[in-house]
């Protein structure tokens, strides 16, 4: 097979993998995007402050402007980072293996360079 005959083959099989990769793209169906998505458990239940910081982050470069997203951040910020923020119920404690203890290499202190 000489050159010009490769190449020719190689470009009609990029262009048939090209093909099929669109097809197979346009024939996906889209998830429902995510702010779309409605919780039916706990519509009624939901939390003042998540659907104020929802609303701060659906109005872009004026959310910093505006003082009820400064309080929101401030009251976010203060949840996220009190002492008892932790969950109640807490994830068990994986039990991992314990690697074979050996004693560490001493350490060598660090000689200066000799002056020359």
């Amino acid at each position: 097979m000489d050159g010009k005959m490769l190449a020719r083959v190689s470009a009609i099989v990029f262009i048939a993998v090209a093909v099929t990769a669109t097809a197979i793209e346009m024939t996906r169906h889209e998830d429902a995007p995510i702010d779309q998505i409605v919780d039916p458990a706990g519509a009624e239940t939901i939390d003042p402050l998540r659907a104020e910081l929802i609303r701060c982050a659906g109005i872009g470069e004026a959310g910093p402007r505006d003082p009820s997203c400064l309080r929101a951040w401030a009251e976010n910020r203060r949840r996220f980072l009190a002492p008892g923020a932790r969950p109640a119920e807490r994830l068990p404690d994986a039990q991992l293996p314990r690697p074979a203890t050996t004693s560490p290499a001493p350490a060598v202190p660090l000689q200066p360079e000799e002056a020359r």
